[in-house]
């Protein structure tokens, strides 16, 4: 059937595309949650009335986050070829992208998180400070749970945007739908190819965002 509306297109290159993409946003979602949660709780943390209330190191850590927030994806890449090489062993490939992938939107979902945690009702935050709580209870007993349904919201929105990056990276040799759209598709002059691969990352963005909408209205008990 595809075949047949698209003659010049090898089915299994196209799924192979398909996986690399997948597997370049997945891992690097994983990467970015990490990185972004522990991020945007030191920031949290470190912020005027924070527990960890620290100036300096909220200062330190803001600049980090705006630093690699501002820098256009496509010239981060660039810039990471060095530390992606060592890292890896090649700038190449899927495994080549993930680096730049994460470092890319961990400081975006920073924020996202950092907003989220700011919006927990700080008297429950307070009764928890009164009863004794620990820092390390505190977070992952009421700032966390509370905060859920954002912080989901958050992984969902970065995820799409991840996506996005997935296909900037594939312009420069990552793999993935990008790679295949720019080399298949536009150097040949074949833009039933570029289409197509638009379809699928837009069918894979529809995908993220119901499993997100659908995790973030589950757990939301308000």
């Amino acid at each position: 059937m595809l075949t047949d509306l698209f003659p010049n297109i090898d089915p299994q290159d196209l799924l192979e595309a398909t996986q690399e993409t997948l597997y370049m946003t997945i891992l690097s979602l994983l990467g970015v949650v990490i990185f972004g949660l522990l991020l945007g709780l030191l920031l949290y943390l470190t912020n005027k009335n924070g527990i960890w209330e620290n100036k300096y190191l909220y200062l330190i850590i803001s600049a980090f986050v705006n630093i690699f927030r501002a820098i256009p994806f496509i010239i981060l890449i660039l810039l990471l070829f060095p530390f992606t090489e060592i890292l890896v062993g090649t700038i190449r490939g899927p495994n080549a992208a993930l680096p730049a992938l994460i470092l890319g939107s961990a400081p975006f979902y920073a924020r996202l998180v950092e907003i989220a945690l700011i919006e927990v009702d700080k008297g429950v935050v307070e009764a928890a400070k009164s009863m004794g709580a620990k820092t390390r209870t505190i977070i992952f007993k009421v700032l966390l749970p509370e905060s859920m349904p954002a912080l989901v919201s958050g992984i969902t929105v970065t995820s799409i945007a991840l996506i996005g990056y997935t296909a900037m990276a594939g312009v420069i040799g990552a793999g993935g739908l990008g790679n295949h759209a720019h080399y298949y598709g536009f150097m040949r002059r074949d833009f039933d190819v570029v289409f197509l691969c638009t379809i699928l990352i837009v069918i894979i963005v529809f995908i993220f965002q119901f499993i997100g909408d659908f995790i973030s209205k589950k757990i939301d008990k308000r």
